[in-house]
C-alpha cells in the first residue's frame, strides 16, 4: 500500500510545565510536520497535541491516539521524533507490537528514517532506548545535583512560602513582605489562643496569601508551623540538612508551635463551669483541692473532702478575692519607687562588663565538635561502617544539637544586656501590680497571683500564699522600707542597708524560668534612695 492511501494521526508532544515555552515548541513542531506531511503526500485525519512527560506510561491523549489505531481510524503515525512518542518501555513496546500486528503500518519522522521491517523495528527499539536512558541520566544528574545543594546548606527547589529564590546568591532569601507574616503565625499559636481556624483567619486578614495569591488553606497552615525551613534546617525526604538561608523564628518559638499543636491533638475533655478560682487553691487543713459552689447568688469556695472529713468552713468568694489583692499588694511599687529604680539599673548597664568571651569561646568549640562529628559521621557511612538509616538517625541528632548550641551561642553575646531587661522587667511588674490591686480586674488579680506565688492553701477562711523568690524578698524588704520611714531614723537604716547591699550581692534568683545572678534586694536600691 502506498503512503498516498493511507491515513495518519500527527503527534506533536512537549514535557514542559513552562506554558509559553509549550505553546512556542508545539507550534514549531506542528508548522514541520504539516509541511512533511505536505511534501510526502501523507493524509492526516487527526492532531493530537500534548502536554506532558513521556517518561512514564498514563498519557491520556497518546492513549486515545493508539486506541483509535487499534479501531483502525488510521494506520500510521507523523511524529517530530521517536522520543517524542515513548520514553518508557511500555509506551515504546506498546508501539513495536502494533508494528508486529500490522495495526500500525508506518511511522513518519522528519529527522529520523523508520520502515516497517525487522531492521527497522530494531533501529525503532533502540531509539526509544535511547530516550529511556536520557531520560533515566538527566534523572539521575537532577538528584545528585540535588544531593549536593543539600550538602552545602541551599533550598534546592522552589522557595517556600516566606522566602524568595535569589538568583545570585544562588539560595534562598526571606521575603520582606511575608517573612513578618510567617514569624506572627508562629508568635500567635505558639501563644496556645487561637486554633488553625483562627489563626487563618487573623493572619489572612494580614494579607498573607500563597506564591499564586490564593488564600491559604487550615492544612497549608499545619504544613507550615511544621517545617523546621523556618528555623534554619532543611527537611528533604524524611532527613535534615543544617540550612545557610537566614532563619525567620527561633528553634525555641518553634519547639513551643509544636508542643501547642501536640497538645491541641489531644482528646478534649468535658468543660467545666467557668468559676474564678477554680483549682487554684488547695485546703490548708486536708491539702484537698478547694472547689466553687453556687448558692442564693453568691459563690462560695470549699474544701471538696476527699480525703474523709475536715472541719473546714464555707468562705465567701468575695472575701478571697480581697485577700488575694492584699497579697498582691505587698510587692506593689509606686510609680515613684518603680522609676527611681529603672533609671539605677539603666546606669548599671552603662557600667556593666559585657565580655564574655570564655562562655563565647566554649559554645564555638563545641560546635566544633559538634562538625567534626558529623564529618567522621559521613566518613563513617561511605566507608561502609554505618547504615544510611544509622547515618540519619545520628546526623538529625548532631544537627539537633548543633542548633542549640548556636542559638545559646546568639544569646550569649546578649546576654549581660538581656540580665538588665529582666530586672527591669521584674521592676514593671511590681509597678504593675499597684495598678493591678486598684483596677479591680479580679481576672488579672488572679492571674497576677499565680505569677507571684505558688500552692496557695484557704484554711480558717484565711488565703496563704508563699511567694516565689523575687517576689518574697520584694515583698519582705518593701515591708522594711515603710516600717523604716515611720520609725527612723533613717542615717541609722541607711548605714545597716549599706553592709547588707554587699553581703551577697551575685545571689541567684529565678524568674520565669530565667535564672539572673545579677538581680539584687529591691530594698538595697529603693529604700537607700527613700531613706537617704
Amino acid at each position: 500500500m502506498s503512503s498516498t492511501s493511507q491515513k495518519f494521526f500527527l503527534y506533536a508532544r512537549k514535557s514542559t510545565d513552562e506554558a509559553e515555552r509549550q505553546v512556542l515548541s508545539i507550534e514549531a513542531q506542528l508548522f514541520e510536520l504539516r509541511e512533511y506531511a505536505k511534501k510526502e503526500g501523507l493524509e492526516i485525519v487527526e492532531e493530537f497535541i500534548e502536554s506532558k512527560t513521556a517518561k512514564e506510561p498514563g498519557r491520556e491523549i497518546f492513549n486515545d491516539m493508539l486506541a483509535g489505531i487499534e479501531d483502525g481510524k488510521a494506520c500510521g503515525v507523523v511524529a517530530w521524533h521517536a522520543d517524542r512518542l515513548a520514553r518508557n518501555s511500555i509506551d515504546g513496546g506498546r508501539i513495536i507490537y502494533l508494528l508486529d500486528t500490522g495495526k500500525l503500518e508506518s511511522l513518519k519522522f522528519p529527522t529520523l528514517w523508520f520502515e516497517n521491517t525487522p531492521q527497522g523495528k530494531f533501529m525503532l527499539s533502540i531509539a526509544f532506548g535511547q530516550s529511556k536512558y536520557y531520560v533515566d541520566n538527566l534523572s539521575e544528574n537532577i538528584k545528585r545535583g540535588v544531593r549536593q545543594k543539600l550538602r552545602n546548606g541551599v533550598w534546592p527547589g522552589y522557595a517556600p512560602l516566606g522566602y524568595l529564590n535569589d538568583k545570585n546568591k544562588r539560595c534562598i532569601v526571606a521575603d520582606k513582605e511575608k517573612a513578618p507574616l510567617i514569624h506572627k503565625t508562629f508568635e500567635l499559636y505558639a501563644s496556645g489562643e487561637h486554633s488553625l481556624a483562627g489563626l487563618r483567619e487573623i493572619i489572612n486578614g494580614l494579607g498573607l496569601v500563597g506564591k499564586k495569591g490564593g488564600q491559604l488553606s487550615i492544612s497549608n497552615y499545619q504544613y507550615l508551623l511544621k517545617n523546621p525551613i523556618y528555623f534554619g534546617m532543611i527537611r528533604y525526604n524524611g532527613e535534615l540538612y543544617e540550612g545557610k538561608h537566614e532563619p525567620i523564628i527561633s528553634k525555641r518559638l518553634f519547639d513551643r508551635a509544636q508542643g501547642v499543636m501536640e497538645a491541641k491533638s489531644k482528646p478534649k475533655t468535658r468543660q467545666l463551669k467557668p468559676y474564678l478560682y477554680r483549682g487554684l487553691f488547695r485546703c490548708g487543713s486536708c491539702g484537698c483541692f478547694i472547689t466553687t459552689e453556687t448558692q442564693k447568688g453568691h459563690n462560695y469556695l470549699r474544701c471538696t473532702k476527699r480525703k474523709g472529713n475536715c472541719t473546714e468552713r464555707y468562705t465567701r468568694e468575695e472575701i478571697v478575692s480581697e485577700q488575694i489583692r492584699e497579697v498582691i499588694q505587698t510587692v506593689a511599687l509606686p510609680n515613684e519607687w518603680s522609676d527611681w529604680l529603672i533609671a539605677e539599673n539603666r546606669k548599671d548597664i552603662e557600667k556593666s562588663d559585657h565580655s564574655s568571651a570564655a562562655l563565647v569561646g566554649k559554645l564555638e568549640n563545641e560546635i566544633y565538635g559538634v562538625d567534626n562529628k558529623l564529618d567522621t559521621l559521613l566518613d563513617m557511612t561511605i566507608s561502609g561502617h554505618l547504615s544510611q538509616d544509622e547515618y540519619t538517625s545520628k546526623k538529625t541528632t548532631l544537627l539537633t544539637q548543633k542548633t542549640g548550641l548556636k542559638e545559646k551561642l546568639a544569646a550569649s553575646r546578649e546576654q549581660s544586656h538581656n540580665r538588665f531587661e529582666l530586672t527591669e522587667s521584674f521592676i514593671k511588674a511590681l509597678n504593675q501590680a499597684e495598678k493591678i490591686t486598684a483596677s479591680g480586674n479580679l481576672e488579672a488579680n488572679r492571674d497576677f497571683l499565680k505569677k507571684i506565688g505558688s500552692n496557695p492553701t484557704l484554711a480558717a477562711r484565711t488565703l496563704r500564699v508563699p511567694l516565689q523568690k523575687p517576689f518574697a524578698l520584694a515583698s519582705i524588704h518593701k515591708s522594711a522600707a515603710l516600717a523604716a520611714l515611720a520609725s527612723g531614723p533613717k542615717s541609722l537604716f541607711y548605714s545597716k542597708l549599706r553592709r547588707e547591699r554587699d553581703s551577697n550581692p551575685r545571689r541567684a534568683f529565678t524568674l520565669n524560668g530565667f535564672q539572673d545572678r545579677r538581680l539584687q534586694p529591691l530594698s538595697h536600691l529603693s529604700i537607700i534612695k527613700l531613706c537617704s
